[in-house]
C-alpha cells in the first residue's frame, strides 16, 4: 500500500508543508473568481481575464526565474516562494477590510501567487528528487496526489461554509496563512544540500532561459506528454470560470452548493492515486494511451448542466470521472518526467512545462470567455467539450514511452 511505506523524515516534513499549503489552497479553492463575483460584481470576461491574465503575466515572470532556482539551494527558495504568496494574497482581505478592494488587484495577486507557485513547484521537484531513492519517486508522487485532492475534496465545503458565515475573504485569509505554515515546516527538512555549478560567472545567462523546453522539446516522449498535458489542462481549467457564472448568477446556487459541486468528485482523486502503481504494473507502456484517452472524454458533459439538483448531480459527475482518471495519470507523470530529466536540468525542465501549462490555461480561458460573451457559457462549455476530445492524438505511442518501463514497474514491487 502507498501509505505503509516508509520514505524518511526529511521527506515527512516535505509532505507536511505541502500537506497544509494544499489544505489551505483548498479551502480558498476558486477564492479570486467567487470575490470577482459576488464582491466586484464581474461578469463572464472579467472572470475569465481574472483566471487567464494573472496565470499568464505569473507565467512570464518565471522564465527568467527559472535557471535562478536552478542554480540556488532549492529549500531557501521554497521559502522565499511560499512568504512571496503569503504576502501578496494577505493583502486582499487587508483592501477588502479598508473598501480599496479592486479588480486590478485581484489581477496583480493572481500573478504574483502563479509564478511563485511555479518556482516553488520547481524547487520541490529538484527537492524530492534528491530526497527519495528512484524507486520511491512513484510512492512519494502518489502521496502527494492523494493529499491534493483529498484536500479539494475537505477544504471547498468548509471554504464555502466559512464565506457563508464569515465574509468572503475568510478563506483567502486561511490560504495565506497556510503558505506561512508551509514555509516553518521547509525549514525543520534537515541534510546538506547541494547547488548546480555552473561554467559561467553569469547563471542567469540567455540560453539557459530555454534549456528547459529544449529538453522537452527534444525526448519524443516528454515532448508529446508536454504538449497533450497543455491543452487538456487549458480546456478543464477553462471550464471553471464558466461554471462559476452558471451555477452562482444564472441559476442561483448558493457557495456551499458550487463548492461541493468541485469538492465532493475529488474523493475519486484519493481511488485513483492509490491505485496508480497497480495501474502501472497492469497496462505497463499502454497506460498513456489508455488513462491519458478517458481523462479528456467526459468534459462534453458540462455542456448539460441544468439549474437545481440535477445539474449538482452532472456537475458532480463529470468532474468525478475527470478527476479519477486524472488522478491515476499524475503522479505516473510526474514520476516519468523526473526519471527522464537530469539531475542538472531539474528545475528548468519543471519550470518549462508549468509555465507551457500556465501559458495555455490562460489563452484558452481568456478565448473561452470572449466565447462565452460572444454567445453563452454554455455554448463555450460545449465548444471545449468538443475540442478536448481530439487530444488524446497527441499522446506518446507506446515506442516513445517504454524505454524506461522497467523503473515504473519496480516501483511497484
Amino acid at each position: 500500500m502507498v501509505g505503509r511505506r516508509r520514505l524518511g523524515r526529511q521527506f515527512g516534513w516535505l509532505w507536511a508543508s505541502y500537506a497544509v499549503s494544499a489544505y489551505g489552497s483548498g479551502l480558498g479553492f476558486g477564492a479570486l473568481p467567487l470575490i470577482a463575483v459576488l464582491v466586484l460584481h464581474a461578469g463572464p470576461a472579467e472572470v475569465s481575464a481574472l483566471s487567464a491574465v494573472g496565470p499568464a503575466v505569473g507565467a512570464l515572470i518565471a522564465v527568467p526565474l527559472a535557471p535562478w532556482v536552478e542554480f540556488r539551494h532549492k529549500r531557501p527558495v521554497m521559502i522565499m516562494m511560499d512568504l512571496a504568496r503569503f504576502t501578496a494574497m494577505a493583502t486582499i482581505p487587508v483592501a477588502y477590510a479598508f473598501g480599496w478592494l479592486s479588480f486590478v488587484q485581484l489581477l496583480v495577486v493572481s500573478a504574483v501567487v502563479a509564478a511563485a507557485k511555479i518556482a516553488f513547484n520547481a524547487a520541490g521537484g529538484a527537492c524530492l528528487k534528491a530526497l527519495v531513492r528512484p524507486d520511491d519517486l512513484l510512492i512519494a508522487n502518489a502521496r502527494f496526489e492523494s493529499t491534493n485532492w483529498s484536500s479539494i475534496a475537505v477544504g471547498p465545503p468548509l471554504g464555502g461554509a466559512a464565506i457563508g458565515l464569515f465574509g468572503p475573504v475568510t478563506t483567502v485569509v486561511a490560504d495565506a496563512l497556510s503558505h506561512l505554515l508551509s514555509a516553518l515546516g521547509i525549514t525543520a527538512i534537515r541534510g546538506q544540500e547541494e547547488a548546480q555549478r555552473t561554467t559561467d560567472k553569469s547563471p542567469v545567462r540567455a540560453s539557459a532561459l530555454l534549456d528547459g523546453w529544449r529538453h522537452l522539446m527534444g525526448h519524443p516522449g516528454l515532448r508529446a506528454l508536454y504538449l497533450n498535458q497543455m491543452l487538456v489542462a487549458g480546456l478543464i481549467m477553462a471550464t471553471e470560470p464558466l461554471l462559476a457564472v452558471v451555477l452562482l448568477r444564472q441559476f442561483g446556487f448558493p457557495p456551499w452548493q458550487y463548492a461541493l459541486a468541485f469538492a465532493a468528485p475529488c474523493l475519486g482523486g484519493l481511488i485513483g492515486s492509490r491505485l496508480a502503481r497497480r495501474v502501472v504494473a497492469r497496462f505497463g507502456r499502454h497506460w498513456f494511451r489508455t488513462v491519458g484517452t478517458l481523462r479528456a472524454i467526459w468534459l462534453i458533459g458540462l455542456a448539460f448542466v441544468r439549474p437545481g439538483v440535477v445539474g449538482l448531480v452532472t456537475v458532480i459527475a463529470v468532474e468525478l470521472a475527470i478527476i479519477i482518471n486524472m488522478s491515476l495519470y499524475s503522479p505516473v507523470l510526474a514520476t516519468y518526467r523526473l526519471e527522464h530529466t537530469p539531475k542538472h536540468l531539474v528545475a528548468r525542465t519543471l519550470s518549462a512545462w508549468s509555465i507551457g501549462q500556465q501559458a495555455s490555461i490562460a489563452v484558452l480561458t481568456a478565448l473561452a470567455g470572449l466565447l462565452a460573451d460572444a454567445t453563452s457559457p454554455r455554448t463555450a462549455l460545449t465548444v471545449a467539450g468538443l475540442l478536448i476530445l481530439t487530444t488524446p492524438l497527441l499522446l506518446p505511442r507506446h515506442d516513445q514511452t517504454s524505454q524506461h518501463e522497467p523503473e515504473l514497474s519496480r516501483s511497484h514491487s
